[in-house]
């Protein structure tokens, strides 16, 4: 589902899908209507249709654009990392643990996931740009890291979901599942120190 290209610079746009964005996370896709997302962003119905031709479409242009807030996020993580193994790898889970522990990526994820029925490629493809853009970037390091000799990793694939699997758990599933109130005990610091140590630990060089 694409947006023609010649509206794609208006400045209209951006505002029309910060206000969409809230509303559909808010309320979810059913309840929102495109009339009143017109009105609060100050445009004429006629002006959004020719943004967007239906609801559907914005609503894959607003997941389209948060997949895309969350790789520059991430990118910003990868180029922050320097030092040895557990210094990188340390830095880029503590951008990771904050990237998946704002309710935000949590308002995105849940948006999703309840909407994947009616928008099932719209979801696959959201969820493969996440493996790619958000796993990719961490398979990268260990590569590097496994040149040098720091680290012995055989499957990095396998490393980097272990490794961001025990991020994920206590800070991004736990207040997905049960709401955002519900936060893990232990700190971000905690848990990335305690999940580093785990993965030096299996995949140090020795």
């Amino acid at each position: 589902m694409t947006i023609a290209s010649n509206v794609d610079d208006d400045p209209r746009r951006d505002t029309v899908l910060r206000i969409a964005r809230r509303s559909f996370t808010a309320d979810g896709y059913s309840v929102t209507r495109m009339e009143p997302i017109a009105r609060e962003a100050g445009v004429s119905t006629a002006t959004l249709y020719a943004l967007f031709p239906s609801k559907e479409h914005l609503f894959a242009a607003v997941i389209e654009r948060a997949a895309d807030e969350f790789a520059q996020r991430m990118d910003r993580v990868r180029d922050e990392a320097q030092g040895d193994a557990r210094r990188q790898l340390s830095q880029f889970m503590i951008g990771y643990a904050g990237f998946m522990g704002d309710p935000f990526i949590r308002s995105i994820f849940r948006l999703v996931m309840a909407e994947r029925g009616r928008f099932p490629k719209l979801a696959l493809h959201f969820f493969e740009r996440g493996r790619s853009d958000f796993g990719g970037v961490l398979m990268q390091a260990l590569q590097r890291l496994n040149a040098t000799g720091e680290l012995a990793v055989s499957k990095p694939s396998w490393a980097a979901g272990q490794l961001m699997g025990m991020i994920e758990h206590p800070i991004f599933f736990m207040p997905l599942v049960t709401g955002d109130e519900r936060q893990a005990t232990r700190s971000h610091d905690q848990i990335v120190e305690d999940a580093v140590e785990t993965f030096m630990a299996r995949y140090g060089a020795r």
